[in-house]
């Protein structure tokens, strides 16, 4: 027992949430009138993520950091160029180890905008280009409503996968639940902003129960059509091979190529943390307007996508850390 609150002591509240939905989906899941209102809640709680979202996006932030386009440019290509065209050459690594289901998951991972809140946080501890950091992953989660379904729907089709076509009714779909919201949060910010900047830790339970709603909605969905008894360990524990070496990759590629393009160390720090991530925060939702569902070998990889990243920057935020502090 006191190992236990030992280890949610030390977790922070939304992986414990991620942990307790998953556990809730596999031991509880949810079927027939009570699983459709599931599905009904899934669906306003992420319009009303992106209306909020919209209020909570400072217009003048973002312009401000636009100002460092050089950096902003760098954070762009490997989010929404180098990371869709590594991993499919990637196909003939990965998807031997995790079977073709779970590797178009993550081609959906590539295709996803950077996070905002770990990236901003991770740049921080680090000591780098907070200012720049808030712009990055503000401008790429708000550019990934555009480019991530455009992504989608030229990846995989290339890799001849059915139901992903993104035509009309995905587009409209995304208009009314993403794109719409997200206009009306911008309206609405002369109304609402203060209110939402005096209630952030308000907005972080909505922000957080959204996505937790989100995972156990996909796992009780998959508990009950029996989709974990189809699932083979080795290609469990092959997608989390495969997401640390992709994470290397971008590590690897994003500190580099800063540091070839002669950016100072601030800079360089926030290309990496802001360049090499990918929000679940906004996959997750994305995924059912696109997709129309919460397909569970999209939803897996991006959920240990999400731990490998977060596990490994907040390791190198605390070795930067540590080389800030000798240096002073």
């Amino acid at each position: 027992m006191n190992t236990l609150r030992q280890f949610f002591t030390r977790t922070d509240r939304f992986t414990v949430g991620i942990i307790v939905s998953v556990i809730l989906g596999l031991l509880l899941p949810c079927k027939g009138q009570v699983a459709e209102c599931f599905d009904w809640l899934t669906n306003a709680a992420i319009v009303l993520l992106f209306y909020l979202y919209g209020v909570k996006l400072s217009r003048e932030s973002v312009i401000a950091g636009l100002l460092n386009w050089r950096l902003q440019l760098m954070v762009f290509f490997y989010t929404f160029i180098f990371f869709p065209i590594v991993t499919p050459l990637l196909r003939p690594v990965f998807e031997p180890l995790v079977g073709h289901a779970l590797f178009m998951g993550l081609v959906y991972v590539a295709c996803l905008p950077s996070t905002v809140q770990s990236s901003i946080a991770f740049t921080a501890v680090a000591g780098g280009n907070v200012p720049a950091a808030v712009c990055s992953a503000s401008v790429s989660s708000l550019l990934g409503v555009f480019l991530t379904p455009l992504l989608v729907g030229l990846l995989f089709s290339q890799a001849n996968t059915s139901s992903t076509e993104v035509g009309l009714d995905t587009i409209l779909k995304i208009c009314y639940q993403i794109l719409l919201p997200f206009a009306l949060g911008q309206f609405s910010q002369r109304w609402l902003r203060k209110w939402v900047n005096e209630h952030k830790e308000l907005i972080k339970w909505n922000d957080q129960g959204t996505i937790w709603l989100v995972i156990y909605t996909s796992f009780s969905n998959a508990t009950a059509n029996g989709y974990w008894q189809q699932l083979e360990l080795r290609y469990l524990l092959g997608l989390i091979l495969a997401c640390s070496i992709l994470l290397t990759i971008n590590f690897v590629a994003t500190y580099y190529s800063s540091k070839w393009c002669n950016f100072n160390r601030e800079d360089c720090i926030t290309i990496v943390f802001c360049g090499s991530k990918k929000s679940l925060a906004v996959g997750a939702p994305m995924m059912m307007a696109i997709f129309g569902e919460l397909d569970n070998n999209l939803l897996l990889p991006l959920m240990i996508f999400h731990q490998v990243q977060l596990m490994a920057c907040a390791q190198l935020a605390r070795l930067w850390q540590s080389k800030n502090q000798q240096t002073t």
